[in-house]
């Protein structure tokens, strides 16, 4: 390889990158994402919610389901009991197919559902509807109930007395929310 001060380089005046590093692997970094959104480190809550939101930047998921931190120069991997995120607000513009739900997360992430950023319904063991969003690949928020009865009333008022699926449009996509003769 030519060296900084080679003709090759003065030439095309290109400065060499450095040799690349190889990525520390930490293993389990004894962190976690409680169900309700609480992310602790050695099993005490991080309160500051900028730190927070600098690990949520840097989160991934790996095609195992494990989820990690990772940078440029190092990665641990993140207990998660749930979603790594919640749902904790949502807004309505618009209506029918024309209608656009907005989503705030506890990270205070604004995503619009659609294409991109589906919603899904499981049912817990309990037979409980659990509503997920798409934040980013691989990421999704649950959410939490007061957020996901306002799409039922949203669903319910659309619908009317007209039958049909039981669900809401965003974006251009339709996301069916489940029968709610079933809850």
């Amino acid at each position: 390889m030519p060296s900084a001060s080679s003709p090759a380089n003065r030439r095309s005046g290109e400065t060499p990158s450095p040799p690349k590093r190889p990525v520390v692997d930490h293993g389990d970094l004894d962190m976690k994402i409680a169900r309700d959104g609480t992310w602790f480190y050695r099993g005490t809550p991080i309160a500051r919610q900028r730190l927070v939101k600098l690990f949520a930047s840097v989160l991934r998921r790996e095609d195992d389901g494990s989820y990690w931190l990772v940078t440029p120069v190092e990665r641990g991997r993140v207990a998660v009991e749930d979603a790594p995120f919640l749902a904790v607000e949502v807004n309505s513009e618009g209506s029918g197919s024309g209608r656009r739900l907005s989503f705030r997360t506890n990270l205070d992430e604004i995503v619009a559902a659609g294409p991109e950023h589906p919603l899904r319904i499981e049912t817990s063991a309990k037979g409980e509807p659990e509503p997920y969003l798409l934040v980013r690949p691989g990421l999704e928020a649950r959410l939490n109930r007061p957020v996901f009865y306002e799409l039922v009333d949203l669903a319910d008022a659309e619908r009317g007395d007209k039958g049909g699926p039981f669900g809401l449009w965003s974006d251009g996509a339709f996301f069916d929310l489940g029968d709610p003769e079933d809850e």
